[in-house]
Order: C-alpha cells, then structure tokens, then sequence
C-alpha cells in the first residue's frame, strides 16, 4: 500500500515547475525592488536636515533638501511603476493577454506568417506603449515640471512620440523580418546569424545616430569660434583624439539638466554638448568633463561596452533558439501550444521574463560601470585638473538635484556612476598627491 502511495503521488510537470519558478521570481525581484526602492526614500529623508560636511562649503542646505525632495519623489513614482510594470507582466503572461492576441491574429491573419508575426510584435508595442503613456506625460508634466526641469511643450511630448514611433517602425520591421526569414531558411543555427545581423544593425544606427537620427529630436550648431572652442581643440591635440566635430545641441527646449556626450564612431565621432552645459559651467569645468567623456574613449571603455553587448544579446540568442521549440516555455506562461507558438510570441516571451531573473545581476554591471567612472575620472585629472571636474561635478549635481546621500545597497543596484562623495573623494585624494 505504502509503495502504491508513492508511485501515484502527483508530481509536478515542467510547465508547472516553470510556472512556479517564474511567479517566485516576479515576487522575489518586485519585492525586493520595493524594499530597495522604500530604503533609499528612508535613507535620503533622513539625511535631508543638513548637508553633508564634504559638501558643506559648495551646497547650501535649500539646494540639498530640493535634492532630497526630488529623489524621493521620482523613487516613489519608481515604486509605483514597479507594481504597474509586474500586473502588466502577468495580465500579458499568466493573464492570458498574449495569448488573446495571439488567438485573434490566427483568425484575422490565418495564412499569412510574416505579417502576422510583425501585427503580433506591432501590437503588443502599441498596447504596451499606450500603458506606459499615462506615466510619462506624469513624470514630465508632473515631476520634472513641478521641480523646474520641464521646458518642453505639450505639442513637443507628441511630437517626439511619433517621430519615435515612426522610427521604430521604419529600423525595426527590415531587422524583425530578417530575424523571421533567418528561422526559416537558416536551420538550427540560426540565432548566430541572426545575432550577426543585429550587430551589424547596432553598428549601422551608431553609425548614421549623429548625422540621420538625432537630428530629428534636436538641433546640432557648431560650436562658435572662441576660447572655449580653442581650449577644447587644444584637449583633443593632447589627448590624440581626432573628432568629427564640436557641436551645441538644443537640450534647453526638453529639459534644464545638463550634460555632454559623443556620438558616433570612427571618422563620424562628434562631441556634443547640451547649451544648459555651457550656460552652467566655467570653461575649465567643460575641459574638465570633456576630459572625463575621451577616458572613456582612451581607456577603450566604448569598445569593452559594445563587447559585452555582443556577449550579451549572443547569449539571449542562443537561449531563444533553444526556448523557441520547449512547450512548457509557453505553457508556463498562459500560451496554448502549439497553434499559438511562434518565433515572434517566444522572442516577446523572453524579453518579459528574462528581466525577473536578471535583476540580481544589477549590482554587477553597476560596479563594472562604476569602476570605469574612475578610471575615466583619473584619466581627466591627468589631462587637466581633478579639481575642476570636482567643480564641474558638484554643480552638474546641484543643477541636476542629484542626492549627495543615497542609499548605498539601492545605489549598488541603480546607479551606473558612482555616490558623489564617494567619487569627489577619489578626485580630492588625486589632488592632494598632486
């Protein structure tokens, strides 16, 4: 009788075992998003009464409690978004939405393999996209306006969304179809050239980025003859960095934060900076952040960057190759298999659940960015003076209302550069050998 009872105890089957794993995941990582989340709020309320003695000399007290007000009202907008983001998760999985769409597009779309699987991406982007609307017009109208950032229109916020829209459109349906044509012609390996191909695609848009796309979002002037100009020139001859131009860009017409960037690569490499930058910054604090951008570029952080990419969407490729044909992959999420499988319903899976069980990993790649920030940092007090990019950061913090008291564990998870007392630190102990 006692063998009889543990042969015929119920077992459960993999899509069950998968379904398990996947809601203690939304569960595991939700909460613990919240409780990072619920920490910080805590951590920088408690630090709002005084400055910081390091920061005491070059941030007055309203500066640091507008900083402490502004965090704590973006976190707390974070921690509703979260909850938001993981009922979408599960209404579009277990909830059965997908598997709605899916359904329908059978119906409307019987034989037709190509349009049906971009109607199956289009339309969940669509859904998706007209969820998250509500919650960024609140954070631009609402947020940034209420702690004076916002300087774009109503008329601008639509406009940049179908210029978006329309470009997503017109980059990713050739990428999307040649994934599509790649599994059907290409055989069993065919995720390494489907790989190969969006990296050459990822090439291609940093490519044409400077001189096709952005100049739809903003204008680019060059920067005028004069001492700036020539004190930048002069950084690029030291540090044997060869541009394909200095421009100004409009950033003052969407928002007042400040920063500068380069774009592009090779021969196309621009240097660009915002106007709030110019407007905000002393020439040698610009020299000083500029030095900071070309670290990165002298210390290969760009090329390491776009490396780890390839590693990363390679291994998501191979993972959706071998996904792509398991049952209990989309029954464990809410799918009738197999007339509502299909490459494009296991590429959307996939790209819904992987970030549930990848959100540990945060602190990893925030310590690998972190520690380029240094070295990036170290190359700019070489090349002019660590404490004019001290100068430059403490303003870019203070325009920005950037805490200089976050919370250390949310911060390990969040922020790709480093606490600001941590990194003007470094820079004061590099001036101080000096």
């Amino acid at each position: 009788m006692r063998h009889w009872i543990v042969a015929h105890r119920p077992h459960l089957n993999e899509m069950q075992i998968f379904t398990l794993i996947f809601l203690i995941g939304v569960v595991a990582s939700v909460g613990l998003e919240l409780w990072l989340a619920r920490r910080h709020v805590s951590h920088v309320a408690a630090n709002r009464g005084a400055v910081p003695a390091e920061f005491a000399a070059s941030l007055t007290l309203p500066a640091h409690q507008r900083a402490a007000d502004y965090t704590m009202a973006r976190t707390r907008f974070g921690m509703v978004t979260t909850l938001i983001d993981a009922v979408v998760l599960l209404a579009f999985t277990l909830g059965g939405g997908l598997d709605l769409i899916a359904g329908q597009l059978a119906i409307l779309v019987p034989g037709g393999y190509y349009l049906r699987e971009l109607l199956l991406v289009g339309g969940f982007t669509l859904i998706t996209s007209a969820i998250g609307l509500p919650f960024a017009w609140y954070r631009t109208f609402g947020i940034e306006t209420d702690f004076g950032f916002n300087q774009m229109t109503r008329k601008l916020f639509i406009t940049d969304m179908l210029k978006s829209t329309l470009l997503g459109v017109v980059l990713g349906t050739p990428l999307l179809l040649a994934i599509l044509w790649f599994i059907q012609t290409a055989g069993a390996w065919w995720w390494v050239i489907a790989w190969a191909s969006v990296c050459a695609f990822m090439l291609f848009v940093q490519l044409i980025a400077p001189t096709v796309i952005m100049p739809l979002f903003n204008k680019f002037l060059p920067l005028e003859d004069g001492p700036l100009k020539q004190t930048i020139q002069k950084l690029l001859e030291r540090c044997g960095f060869t541009a394909g131009g200095l421009f100004v860009m409009d950033g003052s017409k969407r928002s007042r934060h400040s920063n500068a960037f380069f774009s592009g690569f090779g021969a196309a490499k621009r240097i660009v900076l915002f106007d709030t930058l110019i407007e905000k910054l002393g020439q040698e604090e610009i020299e000083a952040v500029l030095a900071h951008e070309l670290g990165h570029f002298k210390r290969k952080h760009i090329f390491k960057g776009m490396l780890t990419m390839f590693g990363m969407s390679l291994l998501f490729f191979a993972l959706l190759g071998y996904l792509m044909d398991q049952a209990w992959f989309y029954q464990g999420l809410g799918l009738i298999y197999p007339s509502h499988a299909s490459p494009a319903m296991a590429l959307l899976l996939l790209m819904l659940v992987l970030p549930v069980f990848t959100f540990v990993l945060h602190p990893i790649l925030s310590y690998s960015s972190r520690k380029r920030e240094f070295e990036a940092d170290a190359y700019a007090a070489e090349q002019t003076s660590a404490a004019a990019l001290i100068r430059a950061l403490t303003r870019i913090y203070d325009d920005n209302a950037a805490t200089v008291t976050p919370d250390p564990l949310h911060s390990a998870f969040h922020d790709s550069h480093p606490p600001a007392f941590i990194r003007i630190g470094r820079l004061k102990s590099i001036t101080a050998a000096a």
